[in-house]
């Protein structure tokens, strides 16, 4: 089992930044890729950016430019800095990990519980 937790979501104006971080603990495990999701009320969840092992990353077309995802594997840690904020930003940010666990060949997929990013105008 995998637990992931998230930081960083608040209130900002529109053109501020935020950092978002989420840290993975438990069980052993090798990370295949980690990325960041979010929803907005009324809305459907849907990909923010994420990034493979191999440093490879994708983007939302409606972030891109402006957002910028980053991780340090020595802490387990997946990050998003987001930069020129916008209102349509507003959103229930999720954490979302690809792993697999010591002893497995299987992919397991691990969420955090979410951070709420408020962007004013």
């Amino acid at each position: 089992q995998v637990q992931l937790v998230e930081s960083g979501g608040g209130l900002v104006q529109a053109g501020g930044s935020l950092r978002l971080s989420c840290v993975a603990s438990g069980s052993t495990f090798s990370v295949n890729a980690m990325g960041w999701y979010r929803q907005a009320p009324g809305k459907q969840r849907g990909l923010v950016a994420r990034i493979s092992t191999g440093g490879s990353t994708n983007y939302a077309d409606s972030v891109k430019g402006r957002f910028t995802i980053s991780r340090d594997n020595a802490k387990n840690t997946v990050y998003l800095q987001m930069d020129s904020l916008k209102p349509e930003d507003t959103a229930v940010y999720y954490c979302n990990w690809e792993v697999r666990e010591y002893g497995s060949k299987s992919l397991m997929e691990y969420w955090g519980k979410g951070t709420l990013v408020t962007i004013s105008s």
